[in-house]
């Protein structure tokens, strides 16, 4: 990635701004934690704990592709301290709905990052 398709801000500058804004986003009981990705600049790290009895958490990696795009990668799925299989039904409609929240968190940033 060039420079001028990076985000206008630093990573501990995105860290602070996803973390403002990915709980409005999501699902009002769910809880999410962002981090900045160590071994990638243009990365970070979010991890959501879904609302309910169900235990699950999931870790993503979102990469900038450039200041208004974001890949988003599953890193892991847990059930409590249980890795699980994501290829579940109800685990992939839960994997779709955080993708979307995610990709909307971007856009509602993309005035932050697109400087």
């Amino acid at each position: 990635m060039s420079n001028w398709d990076k985000p206008g801000v630093d990573q501990p500058e995105l860290v602070q701004s996803w973390s403002s804004v990915m709980p409005t986003v999501l699902n009002p009981a769910d809880e999410a934690r962002v981090w900045a990705d160590e071994g990638d600049a243009d990365a970070l790290r979010v991890h959501i704990q879904a609302a309910g009895h169900t235990g699950y958490s999931f870790d993503f990696k979102v990469t900038y592709q450039d200041a208004r795009e974001v890949n988003v990668e599953l890193v892991d799925v847990q059930q409590g301290v249980t890795h699980i299989d994501e290829r579940t039904e109800i685990v992939q409609n839960l994997v779709d709905d955080y993708v979307r929240h995610i990709h909307e968190c971007a856009q509602t940033l993309k005035s932050v990052t697109n400087v």
